[in-house]
Formats: C-alpha cells, sequence, structure tokens
C-alpha cells in the first residue's frame, strides 16, 4: 500500500510543470495563428485606413459595390463622386474599396487572340 502512496505523491511534486507543459501547444498555436492571421490582417486594414485620408479630388476610385468613379468633391465622411458626364452620387468614404489603378493592376490581362 505504501507504493501506491508513494507514487501519487511523486505525481503531485511533478504536477506543476505537467501543467505548464500542456498550455505550450495552446500558445504555439496563439503565436502561429497571430503571425500568420491577426498581424498581416492588421496591417491590410491601416494601410487602408491611411489610403482613404490620403484621397484627393480627382483620383479614380472603386467602391465596395463595385461603382467606378472620379472623386468630384470630399469632405471628412462622405466623398461625391462622378460616374458620368454631370451624373454625381455621395458615399460614405468607407465604402471605398481602392484606387481603379490598383484594380487593374490587379486583374489579368485578356487575351486577344
Amino acid at each position: 500500500m505504501s507504493g501506491v502512496a508513494w507514487a501519487a505523491d511523486a505525481a503531485g511534486v511533478g504536477g506543476g510543470m505537467a501543467s505548464i507543459a500542456q498550455f505550450v501547444p495552446l500558445i504555439l498555436i496563439f503565436v502561429v495563428f497571430y503571425f500568420l492571421l491577426i498581424r498581416p490582417q492588421q496591417k491590410k486594414a491601416k494601410e487602408h485606413q491611411n489610403y482613404l485620408a490620403n484621397l484627393k479630388k480627382g483620383d479614380r476610385i472603386i467602391t465596395g459595390g463595385g461603382i467606378h468613379g472620379v472623386i468630384a468633391g470630399l469632405t471628412d465622411t462622405v466623398v461625391t463622386l462622378e460616374i458620368a458626364e454631370n451624373v454625381r452620387i455621395k458615399v460614405s468614404r468607407g465604402a471605398i474599396a481602392g484606387s481603379v489603378a490598383e484594380t487593374e493592376k490587379q486583374a489579368p490581362a485578356k487575351g486577344g487572340g
């Protein structure tokens, strides 16, 4: 019977290190998620915020809904787009997805024969 008590006592002494070792895989998973998912997303969001802050009149942009236009006017929260001659719409700054030039760079060229 003393052998069982001895084993239980030994497990209690080393249990502190064993419980810390159980968290190591969890910590490693969090680190991997941070560097592969969270950090790049934060960087992209920061770049988009800088882009929106640096908009100026005459820039060709595309909205999140796919509307292409030229900036005709700006305020802190609203952008006036000219989408055709004498046709203007107002959209929120947050609705702007990016520059038309950037989307044309990313789109593959169509082969014409």
